[in-house]
């Protein structure tokens, strides 16, 4: 198991939850810890056993962004190929789902900008305050949040600095779901296990072809769309969707 001090990595069924853990500094990411969410995104996706992960942190926040105290001396949290925390410039081909306490601040609201869906507590907070600090929010803010919400609200986070609540986070369509306080955990462990629950070849192309549809010319789109789609109709976990539906009775999956 990829566990280090600073971050907890256990499996519970098919899901794979990441937790990481400097509650005392709030979860803010160091190089160590960055290390060891690459490995454990690697083991999910190269895992027949695993369907999607969970990330979090202890302590009732979420992550805090970079441990500026580190910074100073030099430390930069990023991990070769796959960028800052391990994760945001290559998110894992399958599912992940990110349960936020409290704060996702900097490159913690960019941890949760990777993920494929975001289950937030009422009083979790999202925010970019890098400008306040002479940087800009590299590790996928000034990428992902313009392509996520509208242009000027995007623009007021990543200008101010200023932060927003999970109410207008789902609102605005960043989350998925709010929930009570200290429930964030529990609600997202529910919804990666209905995710888990279903044909693996089917979910990682769905995924694929989410991702990757927005870049493609629009007359390529269904030749594009086509190597992913027909993988997966000429599967065996095709015929077993269809045979388990006429035989009234769960799927057995194989991923293949």
């Amino acid at each position: 198991m990829s566990t280090g001090p600073e971050v907890r990595v256990e499996r519970h069924d098919r899901i794979l939850v990441i937790t990481l853990d400097r509650p005392a500094q709030k979860n803010a990411m160091t190089l160590a810890a960055a290390h060891v969410v690459a490995e454990a995104v690697d083991r999910l996706d190269s895992s027949p056993e695993l369907s999607v992960a969970v990330l979090t942190g202890a302590g009732g926040t979420f992550c805090a962004g970079m441990d500026l105290k580190r910074f100073a001396q030099g430390e930069r949290p990023a991990v070769p190929g796959r960028g800052f925390g391990g994760l945001v410039e290559a998110p894992p081909k399958k599912p992940i789902i990110a349960a936020v306490e409290g704060w996702a601040l900097g490159g913690g609201f960019e941890l949760a900008l990777a993920c494929d869906m975001v289950v937030a507590a009422e009083g979790a907070r999202f925010g970019l305050p890098e400008v306040r600090r002479g940087l800009v929010a590299r590790g996928g803010g000034m990428i992902r949040l313009p392509q996520r919400l509208p242009r000027s609200v995007a623009m007021e986070l990543l200008l101010t600095g200023d932060p927003i609540d999970a109410g207008r986070a789902e609102r605005l369509g960043l989350v998925n779901r709010v929930v009570a306080e200290g429930q964030a955990l529990e609600a997202a462990l529910r919804l990666a296990a209905r995710v888990a629950g279903n044909a693996p070849l089917a979910v990682r192309c769905a995924k694929a072809v989410a991702g990757a549809a927005s870049d493609w010319p629009q007359d390529e789109v269904w030749q594009r769309q086509a190597p992913w789609s027909d993988a997966v109709f000429a599967s065996h976990d095709a015929r077993e969707g269809a045979r388990a539906f006429v035989e009234r009775r769960e799927p057995v999956w194989t991923g293949s």
